[in-house]
């Protein structure tokens, strides 16, 4: 007698079981001389070694597909316990957007044309600079490219980081140690966290440091690797601090480094890092740059307005100050004469 146990962290469980377990009553019956037990997100299986180690080979065919697709129907599912993988080729592979599954079968897909430039890059390079407005999804889809990582068991861990500065206003003294000092810079990576670990599964993550969050001045002197890191944000480092960051990154890890050029709250004389880096590093293999814009607007359809809105008044801007600045090059031309 041999056990084995699966487990489905990787896929929607709903997707695997069917609804009313229709698709694992086809799996018991396909293996009749099996004793299949789910629990969760795990299948246990107990028999002969022959039977167990052919019912783990069909149910990873099974994982596969929903790991690349995230829905498989019943006849689908059907036809490849029935046969070899060759044979249930027919079904035509829906678009492969689903980046993670969340809590209680939520699925969290790439929504628009640049989320899914983001999941491709990912794939292919190890540094990639996401830069474009509020909304667009930039961090949410770099979280989720992360916990697919860590579900996928590429990486070991997950690294998430923000520079801590005040967007505009004067918080002040802030009551608490140190860990409720920094929450409220970093609180938007824990609700996207939220959205896609169960909580208590998220808890165990925080408290063995599977997932850190933490201010990017604590990245100064470590090297990040076996990691997903993402720095979030990244318009508000300085140059030196976002050559620290990516001077950190070890040789079995992934970087994301997201951004809005149009939101830097850095102190009037120091520039943006993330402007020279997004312009030097263009060119290098392993490198990609994702530019978003309004069209990704995940948020509110008023959120697409506001932005045109704004980008349109800084361009007229923008031409005001060109056009004075040619008027007192010309005013000084003229008193010269």
């Amino acid at each position: 007698m041999t056990e084995a146990i699966i487990n489905l962290e990787t896929v929607n469980p709903i997707e695997f079981f069917g609804i009313n377990n229709s698709k694992f009553e086809i799996l018991k019956r396909r293996f009749p001389l099996l004793k299949l037990l789910s629990r969760g997100t795990q299948i246990k299986i107990s028999g002969q070694p022959d039977e167990v180690n052919a019912a783990q080979a069909k149910i990873g065919q099974v994982i596969q597909f929903l790991e690349r697709n995230g829905h498989m129907s019943e006849n689908y599912f059907s036809k490849l316990l029935g046969g070899d993988e060759g044979e249930a080729q027919g079904e035509e592979a829906p678009a492969n957007d689903i980046l993670v599954f969340g809590p209680n079968g939520k699925v969290v897909r790439a929504k628009t044309a640049n989320q899914k430039l983001m999941a491709a890059a990912c794939e292919k390079n190890d540094i990639i600079f996401a830069i474009g407005p509020a909304g667009t999804g930039k961090t949410y889809t770099a979280v989720a490219l992360a916990v697919r990582a860590l579900k996928n068991k590429t990486v070991r861990k997950i690294i998430l980081t923000r520079p801590a500065v005040e967007a505009g206003e004067n918080l002040g003294f802030l009551p608490g140690d140190l860990k409720e000092k920094i929450d409220p810079y970093l609180r938007p990576l824990y609700d996207a966290l939220d959205d896609m670990i169960p909580s208590d599964k998220l808890n165990y993550y925080m408290t063995n440091r599977i997932i850190e969050i933490a201010p990017l001045a604590y990245m100064r002197g470590r090297t990040l690797d076996n990691a997903f890191i993402i720095l979030d944000e990244a318009q508000n480092t300085t140059d030196l601090q976002i050559k620290m960051f990516l001077t950190r990154i070890g040789p079995s890890a992934k970087a994301v480094i997201t951004g809005d050029l149009t939101q830097i709250d850095l102190p009037k004389n120091q520039k943006s890092g993330l402007v020279k880096a997004s312009k030097i590093l263009l060119n290098i293999d392993g490198i990609a740059y994702i530019q978003l814009d309004e069209a990704d607007v995940v948020r509110h359809r008023l959120v697409k307005l506001i932005i045109r809105a704004y980008d349109k008044a800084q361009e007229q801007e923008d031409e005001y100050e060109e056009k004075k600045k040619a008027e007192r090059r010309g005013d000084s031309a003229k008193s010269d004469a």
